[in-house]
């Protein structure tokens, strides 16, 4: 006689994200490193063997990966705007799949989170308004600059905006990717034009909580008209304070993103919990904005990842409860390659050093130990 007794959902259990079948809940969270091959832009074989290294994860999604010369916001970050770019990500990609992992490439833009070094000819960054970030950018290794005062971005110039991200994914899927990830979160251009202190245009993409998330919004039909939507995946970041990134109502903004992001029936919506403030742990944080109250909004198969300051024992509560379909995690894979094995086995982790976070080569990039001194690296 058969049992009618489910078997629990654990983070080593299957997902299914619209046509892409993860071997288990633990997502390799997009976390910037700055690594790519100059001039331009280029991924290469060492990004090849990072990402070969971490492909047990059920997905990996790439770091910020810049949608147009224009949307580049650190130095060295692998771009996904040139043919030459799409045939280096092929190297990730096929190194990826040779080990049956599934990767996402995450398209991004700086908006004023940039600087004049990187812009074309030494221009402006573009933003929503005219209005600083009053943040800081890493132009070189070890050297920041200041973030100027952007240009504000004509009416007429976001149809250029949403081109960048269509021929972006249009060249991710070149690539090989298994879908993409749009970046909506961590004070980037998307999320600026969300707040309604970053944003104070008078046009319809600004004003309203509907004419500020106008753009995100046909980025992601853009995007989607490349990949259909259960190859796509958002991330949002609800609690980001950072770089000027201020709501009068912070929920209820996201609320009516994710809601009107339903139509697209997307793979999955990423949301960075409010433990983390930027890439460090919060002192003190308003719970009402984590993930387990914006779930409830998500409709049909779309999946809801939760990332940020998640341990091994809250990231499988929160998929063994329904709060969350599968977990990201970003420090913890950038010193553990094999942390899926790790989490299985439940021994120490290797420390990070946030020293080699930014830049470089493989010190702190791919010589991170492996359980076993047989794995390949």
């Amino acid at each position: 006689m058969k049992s009618n007794t489910k078997k629990p959902i654990t983070l080593f259990t299957p997902l299914e994200l619209g046509p892409v079948s993860l071997r288990n809940r633990i997502v390799m969270a997009p976390t910037t490193r700055m690594r790519s091959k100059m001039p331009g832009n280029l991924p290469w074989e060492l990004n090849a063997t990072y990402h070969r290294q971490r492909a047990s994860a059920g997905l990996i999604i790439t770091e910020a990966t810049p949608v147009s010369p224009r949307g580049h916001g650190y130095f060295h970050m692998p771009g996904i705007h040139s043919i030459a770019q799409a045939e280096g990500w092929k190297l990730v990609t096929s190194a990826v799949h040779e080990t049956g992992g599934r990767i996402f490439l995450q398209l991004f833009h700086a908006g004023r989170m940039s600087h004049n070094d990187f812009q074309p000819n030494g221009e402006l960054p573009v933003a929503p308004s005219a209005l600083s970030s009053n943040g800081k950018s890493p132009v070189a290794p070890g050297l920041l600059k200041d973030c100027p005062v952007p240009r504000a971005l004509e009416t007429g110039e976001m149809a250029d905006v949403i081109e960048e991200h269509k021929r972006a994914a249009e060249l991710a899927k070149l690539a090989g990717f298994d879908g993409v990830e749009i970046h909506a979160a961590n004070g980037y251009l998307l999320e600026q034009f969300l707040s309604d202190h970053a944003n104070v245009r008078t046009d319809k993409y600004g004003g309203n909580m509907a004419n500020r998330a106008r753009l995100l919004l046909e980025v992601t039909e853009a995007v989607a008209s490349v990949w259909h939507g259960n190859r796509v995946g958002l991330r949002l970041s609800p609690a980001n304070a950072h770089d000027g990134i201020v709501h009068t109502d912070r929920f209820g903004a996201y609320a009516h993103v994710i809601r009107e992001l339903n139509r697209f029936e997307l793979a999955y919506i990423h949301l960075i919990e409010p433990r983390v403030a930027g890439n460090v742990e919060a002192a003190q944080f308003d719970a009402g904005l984590g993930s387990r109250n914006f779930k409830p909004l998500i409709t049909g198969d779309t999946k809801l990842i939760s990332a940020g300051g998640h341990t091994l024992a809250s990231g499988a509560e929160a998929v063994e409860s329904g709060e969350a379909d599968a977990i990201a995690w970003g420090r913890q894979f950038i010193a553990n390659p094999d942390l899926v094995e790790r989490f299985a086995k439940n021994v120490p982790l290797n420390p990070y050093d946030r020293q080699t976070f930014y830049g470089g080569t493989e010190k702190g990039y791919t010589d991170y130990p492996f359980l076993k001194s047989e794995a390949t690296s």
